[in-house]
Order: C-alpha cells, then structure tokens, then sequence
C-alpha cells in the first residue's frame, strides 16, 4: 500500500473547520447572480479585496504595482470580456454592487494573473478525473485540490446557480471570485490549473474564459469556448463529460493542444504536459514542485485498479514531497509569499451529480456532500 499521510518536520498551520462550507442559491440574469452572490459573501467578498491588497502591497519589491497601478491595468481587460462575454462581466458588476465594493477593485481580483503577468507562480493546484471503466461501480469522478494563500481560506464557499439562459450548476468559489470549478446539469464538469505561458497579452481574463466553459452543454463546446480568440493567456482546462470522456485542453494566449485519456484517467498540476506547448512555457526550471506532484499523482492514480471517492479522497492527502505536496501546506518558516496551502479539496461525482469538498486541508478536515439537484 501507498503511504498518504506523510511525515514531515516543517512548521505548519492547520486549520480545523468544524462547520461545512455555506452554499449559496442563486437564479435569475447574470446581473441578478452577481448581486445575489455578493450580498450573501459581502464579507466574504470584502476579506479577499483587503487580502489581494495586501499581497500586492507585499510584492513591491517583485512587481513595482500599487492597488492603483493594478485597477488601470485591469481595465485595460476589460473591453476585451465585455465584447465576448458581456454577461460574465454583468456577474462581476453584479457582485460588485451586491458587496457594495468598487468594480475597479473586484476587477483587479478577476484578473489578478493577467494583472500581475504570472510573475508570483502563486498556485500549486491538481487535478485528476477516471472514467467509469476504473471506478468501482462505473461513476465519472473527478477530484480537484484548490491551492491559493491561507489568507484566502476562510472565503470559500459554494454557489448553487440557476442562470435564465444556461445549465444549472454546482461550483466552489471564494472571495469576489467568478465561480468556474465545478459542474452542471449537462454532465460537463471542469477543473482549472494555473500554468504559466510567455505569450500573455492584454485580452480576455482566463477566469471570464473558464467561467464559460462551466456553462457548456457538450465537450465540444467546452473546448471551444477555451480556445476564444484573444484570451490574455490560459489555463489546463480538465474537462470531464458523463460519458466518460476526459481531456487536457492546455492554453497559453496563442497556442493551445488537448490531451486525451487514452487510459482511462487524467492527471494535470501546473505546468504544460504536452511537447508543443512546452515551448510556450514560462521559467520551466522553476516548476520543479508542479512537476513532482503531477507524477506522484500518476502513480497514485495507476496503483488503484478500481477507485473510489475514498481512494480519490486519499490521493488528495498526500503529503509526499510536503509541504509542496498533493496536500499542500504552508510553511510559516519560508519567504511569506510561497505560502500556498490546499485551501479546499473537492471531488465531483458526475454521474450522480454530487460533490463532496473538503474546507480546508482534506487531511484535517472531513468532506461534505451537496447536490445540484437538492
């Protein structure tokens, strides 16, 4: 048997959650979303603007961006989402207005990547789905271990969308976040890992571009609206159908490939996998953690004939190569700005239309279930 647990001889913070992550319903047009979404997350929403202030404020020295610098060069994105996607950006404005907060500055969370052009490598997320033909009674699962600063963690929280004109769907957001990893009621779900391209322009924000993709009704469709023209840059799209089909749909501004599961399973962290987008790679030598939990995430993944959501479940506790490890830690004794922890764990089980989340570490806390059909 694999040892999940781990050991380690770091200091680290562990935060318990003793209650479940809130769930947040919300139906009606993408400005009526947006508001409900930030009237139910105000504070929520207010924390995680105070903490992006923060952060830049904290990388000075790195970025030479003030709070103001970041709002001007957010608006430069703007036109380009509002030309493609004007309802995503009626969802921002509508939380803007709902958390009584400046669209200016939610802006700047929206496009914090493009804003800050990928220099911080600040996430260590994965990203592992099978298909029905290795799991144990035939369901579609797909895990997700969401990594970002601790300062961001007590901000999670889930939105239970009925939007007029797309699928219902189920997804975690946190902050004045677009939500964007989850699924919907067409059986299409999606996992998105930061990767780091030499490409980025000014262009549509990659979160605008994924929320879109939540909304799909096919994998094809799914694909597509990953692959818009002018993005800013990109991420891993894991896209996962009912069907069984899995894909890696790696993206950088100008150049994208898709990876299929020809074995049944997909993993993805934060770095490109495919041959013809390694060349669009931004500081590879840099990407050592990513490229360690990606291959452990293989490993784990092979040794199982048949998984579970308890045999998932125990993938994302591992602490192999920790504190950067599947189980992401922060290590208070390291530069304050490589802190990334696993600020919640989730796997989506498509076929039943379920998920179950983990606030938090998934080694020290317990995993909740919700329904999009509850």
């Amino acid at each position: 048997m694999f040892n999940t647990t781990g050991s380690s001889n770091f200091s680290v913070d562990v935060v318990i959650h003793e209650q479940q992550l809130p769930i947040i319903r919300v139906k009606g047009n993408h400005r009526e979303i947006g508001q409900q979404i930030g009237e139910a997350c105000r504070e929520r929403v207010r924390t995680s603007l105070a903490n992006a202030r923060q952060l830049i404020e904290n990388t000075y020295n790195v970025l030479e961006l003030t709070w103001d610098g970041a709002k001007i060069q957010a608006r430069k994105y703007m036109p380009f989402a509002q030309e493609i996607y004007q309802k995503y950006v009626d969802e921002m404005q509508g939380i803007a207005e709902g958390a009584a907060v400046d669209f200016d500055d939610l802006a700047v969370l929206n496009a914090m990547e493009a804003v800050t052009m990928d220099a911080l490598h600040l996430t260590k997320c994965t990203s592992m789905a099978v298909n029905g033909e290795m799991t144990a009674d035939g369901h579609v699962l797909v895990a997700h271990n969401e990594d970002w600063l601790p300062e961001d963690e007590d901000t999670v929280y889930l939105v239970h969308a009925e939007p007029n004109d797309e699928p219902p769907f189920l997804a975690m957001s946190y902050g004045g976040l677009l939500p964007n990893i989850g699924f919907n009621a067409y059986g299409i779900a999606q996992c998105c890992d930061s990767v780091y391209p030499n490409d980025s322009r000014i262009g549509v924000p990659r979160l605008v571009v994924s929320r879109a993709v939540l909304a799909c009704k096919t994998p094809g469709e799914a694909i597509r609206k990953a692959l818009i023209p002018r993005r800013a840059a990109g991420y891993n799209h894991l896209i996962a159908h009912e069907s069984g089909e899995l894909y890696n749909v790696e993206v950088s501004a100008r150049q994208f490939d898709i990876l299929y599961a020809n074995s049944n399973f997909l993993a993805h962290t934060n770095h490109y996998l495919s041959s013809n987008m390694q060349s669009a790679e931004n500081e590879p030598e840099e990407l050592i953690a990513t490229r360690v939990r990606y291959f452990r995430a293989v490993r784990l993944l092979q040794h199982t004939a048949r998984h579970t959501v308890r045999s998932l479940q125990d993938i994302q506790r591992d602490h192999v190569n920790h504190p950067s490890s599947i189980c992401n830690h922060a290590d208070t004794e390291t530069d304050p700005l490589d802190r990334e922890k696993t600020i919640n764990a989730m796997i989506i089980d498509l076929t039943a239309r379920v998920l179950h989340i983990a606030w938090g570490n998934p080694c020290a806390n317990r995993y909740h279930t919700y329904y999009l059909d509850a």
